[in-house]
């Protein structure tokens, strides 16, 4: 008989099992041979016999009755001299996929059992590949298993082909041996056992599968662990202890890509894990691929590298002062960003063996530069599909009708394609249809105070109103006296419509102090925390008492005026609240809650100037002069009322001119030649942190300085009819007229005022140099500025 060569031959197969066709769940080789090695419960008393004679027969006849044994314990059965070990459990799911181990009888002569130790590791091969395809096969596992399986199993029919030949040949010719046989299975020992050392590092976690009630509730897990509920967070962490449950998804992916660039020398490993590599990760290509195209995410057994938290709508947009919908609706399962940052957050622990993230959170890596295109592409076509908008987009195909693998190219060049489809559409509707650009001008012009000749016509409108309380100050009039100083404003472009009253509900250097809290300051700030800018009632407060500030601070809560609380919103929808969302618009109205107090204490002097230029200021005793005494303490009011007069106008001026409106413009020029939609959210972003920390919004130190600048100022125009009337009582004492006030007292009065802002002057000024010199170099415009303002006050 002429030699047939038995070796295996592996054809590239490519056709993709689908989640619905169950004949893949069990293969009919599968229902017709037991790959579970089966020991005889009873064996037969001659056969005993035999096993104890084997010794005593010639070494041709022992060839042959172990050949025969051998083709048996090839497929997994027991034979009568090959046996399987006593310490093999064929019930435990773990020894199953380990393989069994066989074992020959001693009888036999040495040199058959030299050649059947060689080749017995091919029956171990065989039963842990079938028991990882008949265990991990079901969908429970996922889809990559469930493809990675079908790729096994199909392998596996050369085997079986391999030995009908086998056995077809030992029937047949007299010249068949053990020699023989060796010499035809030991290219497949070795495809064998490549496929067994890829199943034993897949299944070094063998947790059984969840059910799909199970799923669910892990998903609702997932969904409060967001949220930051208790509730079923326990469930999680315990299955994150675990080690990250069994292999699935993109982990799959990896191993076999791993391991084909660690064997990348070995033509045969390479070519076996290649076609793995392409019929595993067929159906997670496919679903990345749904994902770019149509911005659906069907991942019911969460293998794909992109999660979404369901509880997360557009509904949350309304009061989604953290980007809720925009940052965490959609994310990588890694915890990673385009920013470069890391949220921990959800993200399960790695492997002990390896640090490999497990299921979906693991990146294959040849998806590892690409996983931000790809969750981006997804997440723009989302929000394009909430508008209303079709984003259906043919896929690209392969001849047989399926998606392009990981391994080829044209996968990459669907990606970068689907990319670029999504960003240009969604830019297109923000910048075009929404009409963005005009938006940010509109709310530069209404916060930022730009050419604002509304305001002033508002604040007259509005006075008495706003010399309420908060609580007590309608917002309904307000904002129909706004909507009155609107429809005289200059420019008929803007959507003044959108633009909204509010009240809010603390003072406005509590708010600070808040942002500065959760955003991080330079420095140690943990002192501002609790620092209470709005206790001085009167200017000797400075170094008050914790107690004092606790009960000033509950008594400003409930006295706070409407002109301190009050500030702008601006009505957007959708999709334009994903660049003007709630966070974004907080920080507009800081900034213009900063610039509108600003503006108040700079009317609020400038009205005290205007009281200033009355007689009882100007006038001279009934004797022709004024004593000396007089004059100094009316000169220095005059002097004090200058200087912070200049100190505000000098910080408006700085704010408006050297801060906000340079960085416009160069916002501007960025959205003239933004590419991506990410780009413009973080160009957005940008400009809007770097305003707060230019405009010392951003540091508790700065703020503590000049919050009580501004305070004092803000306190000493309050106290103008006081200094009024005591300037009328002082000009009647000198012309003889009963002193009611005794000159003491009103030079003790105005030093306390002087006191104050000479000291807190003096500590912003030092503050400001030196954040400018370490931080934040744009303020020593801030510093050239109020050197004109840093003179002492003459006695």
């Amino acid at each position: 008989m002429a030699d047939v060569d038995y070796r295996v031959t592996y054809s590239s197969h490519t056709t993709v099992h689908r989640a619905g066709d169950a004949s893949f769940s069990r293969s009919p080789l599968h229902s017709r041979v037991q790959h579970t090695p089966q020991r005889a419960k009873t064996r037969p008393r001659s056969a005993q016999s035999d096993h104890d004679a084997l010794s005593s027969l010639p070494i041709d006849l022992q060839e042959a009755l172990i050949i025969e044994d051998l083709l048996s314990v090839l497929m997994g059965i027991e034979g009568s001299y090959i046996v399987v070990h006593p310490d093999y459990v064929p019930d435990d799911p773990r020894m199953q996929i380990k393989g069994a181990r066989f074992v020959v009888s001693q009888q036999l002569d040495p040199s058959l059992r030299d050649f059947v130790s060689r080749i017995l590791p091919l029956s171990t091969y065989f039963t842990a590949i079938s028991s990882f395809i008949e265990l991990r096969g079901p969908l429970e596992y996922g889809l990559v298993n469930h493809a990675l399986c079908a790729a096994l199993r199909d392998m596996l029919k050369d085997y079986y082909v391999l030995l009908s030949q086998l056995e077809h040949a030992f029937n047949t010719s007299r010249s068949f041996t053990l020699q023989k046989l060796w010499f035809y299975v030991h290219p497949t020992l070795h495809t064998l056992s490549l496929m067994y050392a890829l199943i034993s590092e897949l299944a070094q976690a063998d947790d059984p599968p969840p059910s799909s009630e199970d799923d669910s509730d892990l998903s609702l897990d997932e969904d409060a662990e967001a949220l930051g509920i208790a509730s079923g967070v326990k469930a999680v962490l315990s299955q994150l202890d675990a080690g990250g449950g069994i292999i699935k998804g993109g982990e799959v992916v990896a191993v076999i890509w791993t391991r084909m660039a660690n064997m990348a020398g070995d033509p045969a490993a390479r070519a076996l894990y290649g076609a793995l590599l392409r019929r595993a990760s067929r159906p997670y290509a496919e679903a990345l691929e749904r994902w770019i195209t149509t911005g659906a995410l069907d991942d019911p057994h969460g293998e794909l590298m992109v999660k979404e938290a369901r509880f997360i709508n557009r509904g949350t947009l309304e009061q989604d002062y953290t980007d809720e919908y925009w940052e965490r609706r959609y994310t990588l399962r890694d915890g990673s960003t385009l920013a470069g940052k890391t949220h921990q957050a959800g993200v399960p622990r790695p492997r002990a063996n390896g640090g490999r993230l497990p299921g979906g959170a693991c990146v294959p890596p040849p998806l590892e530069t690409w996983k931000h295109k790809i969750l981006l592409a997804g997440k723009y076509l989302n929000v394009i599909r909430e508008c209303g908008i079709g984003v259906s987009r043919a896929s690209k195909t392969d001849a047989d009708g399926d998606a392009p693998a990981l391994d080829e190219e044209r996968f990459y060049k669907s990606v970068e394609s689907a990319y670029g489809h999504a960003n240009q559409t969604l830019l297109k509707l923000l910048l075009d249809d929404q009409q963005l650009i005009l938006r940010l001008r509109t709310m530069r012009h209404f916060f930022f105070l730009c050419q604002s000749s509304f305001l002033t016509q508002f604040l007259d409108l509005a006075a008495s109103e706003l010399r309420k309380s908060a609580r007590s100050a309608s917002i309904v009039k307000l904002q129909s006296l706004l909507d009155l100083a609107l429809k005289d404003d200059s420019n008929p472009d803007l959507f003044k419509e959108d633009i909204k009253v509010s009240m809010a509900g603390s003072g406005l250097y509590d708010w600070l102090l808040k942002v500065v809290s959760v955003s991080g300051a330079i420095g140690p700030e943990g002192e501002g925390t609790g620092w209470d800018a709005q206790g001085m009632d009167m200017p000797e407060d400075h170094g008050a008492s914790k107690k004092d500030r606790d009960g000033d601070k509950e008594k400003e809560k409930k006295a706070l005026l409407a002109s301190d609380a009050l500030t702008l919103d601006y009505a957007v929808k959708f999709p334009l609240s994903l660049v003007l969302s709630r966070k974004t618009i907080l920080r507009y109205q800081l900034l213009f809650r900063f610039l509108l107090h600003l503006r108040h204490v700079e009317l609020a002097l400038g009205a005290m100037w205007s009281e200033h230029t009355q007689p009882v200021w100007r006038s001279k005793s009934a004797s022709g002069d004024a004593p000396d005494e007089l004059e100094r303490w009316r000169r220095r009011v005059f002097v004090l009322r200058a200087r912070m007069l200049a100190f505000v106008q000098q910080l408006l001026a700085f704010a408006t001119s050297e801060v906000l409106e340079p960085h416009w413009r160069a916002l501007e020029a960025k959205l003239a030649r933004v590419t991506t939609v990410d780009q413009l959210l973080r160009d957005h972003v940008d400009f809007l942190d770097t305003c707060l920390k230019e405009c010392m919004l951003t540091s508790s130190k700065l703020l503590r300085a000049y919050s009580r600048l501004v305070v004092t100022c803000s306190t000493f125009a309050v106290y103008t009819a006081s200094f009024t009337k005591s300037a009328a009582q002082a000009v009647a004492a000198a012309n003889g007229e009963p002193e009611v006030t005794p000159m003491e007292k009103r030079w003790e009065f105005l030093n306390k005022f002087e006191t104050n802002f000479n000291h807190w002057l003096k500590v912003f000024i030092d503050c400001v140099s030196f954040y400018s010199s370490t931080d934040n170099i744009q303020l020593l415009a801030l510093v050239v500025r109020l050197n004109s303002v840093q003179t002492s006050s003459g006695s």
